[in-house]
């Protein structure tokens, strides 16, 4: 048990991470594995909890590759010995050759992802949680829907954060000859077809990994409240019954709700290195040129401050981000508006990168559109240099790119659904509000219509635009904070733990040392 004087430890279990903290561990600057916004939000939120005193543990797999890629090479050796450090660092790198030699967080092949999932899981059940004993856990996404079942065994609070609505399934014998004995917590499981016996379960019945993360957490959490009642209404198809039942379940115990994430605090204009020129609400024009005119340059696009530029920042994925939308309007929005060189970038990986790539070649838009891998420096330059921010998504569980757009004087031209929902709202002139293009229908209609509405407004008196743009880029600054997000979630902890997250009587700083713990978890 956790010594009443100090702070509750609460552990936070991700496969994901953008950085760590200085000060959680000797070494920090090379811990970096990202496929996306799961990255930065876990970042910042466990950078919000460390700045704040509270006794915050992370949980990574080691993707020592990944890892090694984002450090300089002097630092080598010396992250290569971090999983030999003292027990009382607080990061804690799960080991497994399924992940040890990825290039990135997420493999092309589903098995390859489940059984990645399974070797992080097993680390993290049999290893990191017996050392670490914390007082509450928080997982994120389906790479993680195991370990609640075993925490509610045990009489852990867990709180289950869902930022993709993505599962695989796994017989629970795959389970078990992965080292994991889930045969003390499989009641807690969700099985598609209830079992009968263990037995049964074990040979018949796949276990559903989100699924089971929504039905055995004691606390569940979307990242945007609109996602949630769209789950909890049936508006999405493609979400499978069983989730919408569970999560409708966690919502009638008052066990659920949604939580708006927010960007990083270091996508702010006026202090980001990697724009060529910094700036703020007041100055954005001039700065804003210098950066189009930069990025024109590296990317071979044709050179006027000008000409309206578009950025697209989202994965580029068949489903999701609204791909096939702008694949079937890219040539025509490009020559609809010619003679004012409208330019598109693309910063993002993807199976839709190649597609576009063709679109490009076929009708030698080389000079008007861009498609490039995802590059962290290239898209936030993108984002300095921008007009506008695409985001045509079919649903969006929160989305960040919309919000780090306005906050960069980027305006979003995105599809009302979820985050976006929360975070957008359609430009009034006249009302002077608003903060971006909104289209209802999601097709490519939808998408162009809202595309010309950015044109209209990039066509007004610059005055006028400069007087929008200042407006939104404050508003934006001030409302898409993250220390909003994190006290949600520091008051979510204190609701589930029953106690302050932060105790000034602690008596000694940030919880203490994980050997001044019992050697044993609660029973």
């Amino acid at each position: 048990m956790n010594n009443a004087l100090s702070n509750p430890r609460i552990l936070v279990v991700t496969p994901e991470i953008t950085y760590l903290p200085m000060g959680m561990g000797d070494i920090v600057n090379g811990f970096s594995a990202k496929a996306g916004g799961l990255a930065d939000v876990s970042a910042a939120l466990i950078n919000a909890l460390f700045e704040q005193g509270a006794d915050v543990h992370v949980a990574l797999p080691d993707y020592r590759s990944v890892f090694a890629s984002k450090v300089a090479p002097f630092m080598l050796k010396e992250l290569n010995t971090i999983r030999h450090k003292i027990p009382g660092e607080r990061i804690h790198l799960a080991e497994d050759r399924a992940f040890l030699n990825l290039q990135s967080v997420y493999s092309d092949y589903k098995a390859e992802n489940a059984r990645i999932a399974l070797a992080f899981q097993r680390e993290v059940i049999n290893n990191i949680i017996p050392r670490i004993q914390p007082d509450l856990i928080h997982c994120n996404d389906w790479m993680t829907g195991l370990i609640p079942a075993m925490a509610r065994t045990l009489g852990i609070p867990c709180l289950f954060t869902i930022h993709n609505i993505h599962t695989v399934k796994c017989p629970m014998s795959h389970i078990e000859a992965g080292g994991i004995d889930a045969a003390s917590f499989w009641p807690h499981l969700f099985f598609e077809h209830t079992p009968s016996t263990y037995e049964s379960a074990r040979k018949y019945h796949p276990v559903d990994f989100l699924t089971s993360g929504i039905s055995a957490a004691h606390f569940v959490n979307t990242v945007s409240p609109t996602f949630l009642d769209e789950i909890l209404n049936g508006r999405h198809l493609f979400i499978k019954e069983q989730i919408r039942k569970e999560l409708t379940n966690k919502v009638e115990a008052g066990c659920a709700a949604g939580i708006l994430n927010a960007p990083d605090p270091s996508y702010d204009p006026q202090k980001d290195k990697t724009l060529i020129c910094r700036y703020g609400p007041r100055d954005h024009v001039r700065a804003k040129q210098k950066n189009k005119r930069f990025l024109q340059e590296a990317l071979g696009l044709v050179k006027d401050v000008r000409a309206p530029l578009f950025f697209w920042p989202s994965r580029l994925d068949a489903v999701q981000k609204g791909c096939r939308l702008m694949a079937q309007i890219l040539h025509d929005v490009v020559s609809s508006f010619w003679s004012q060189k409208l330019q598109i970038v693309f910063v993002a990986d993807g199976e839709f990168k190649e597609h576009f790539k063709k679109i490009v070649r076929v009708h030698n838009l080389v000079d008007r559109v861009a498609v490039c891998g995802f590059e962290e420096r290239l898209s936030r330059l993108a984002y300095g240099a921008a007009d506008f921010v695409l985001m045509p998504s079919l649903f969006e569980p929160c989305g960040l790119a919309q919000m780090i757009g306005a906050i960069y004087g980027a305006l979003p031209v995105a599809h009302n659904t979820g985050g976006i929902h929360d975070t957008i709202r359609h430009l009034d002139i006249e009302k002077d509000e608003g903060n971006g293009f909104l289209f209802e229908t999601h097709d490519a209609g939808g998408l162009f219509r809202a595309i010309s509405q950015a044109m209209l407004f990039h066509n007004k008196i610059a005055d006028f635009k400069r007087h929008q743009i200042e407006r939104i880029m404050t508003q934006s600054a001030e409302s898409f904070k993250h220390a909003v997000t994190a006290s949600q979630y520091v008051g979510l902890y204190e609701k589930m733990l029953k106690r302050p997250l932060i105790n000034t009587d602690a008596s000694y700083p940030r919880g203490g040392d994980v050997n001044d713990r019992h050697s044993k978890i609660r029973q």
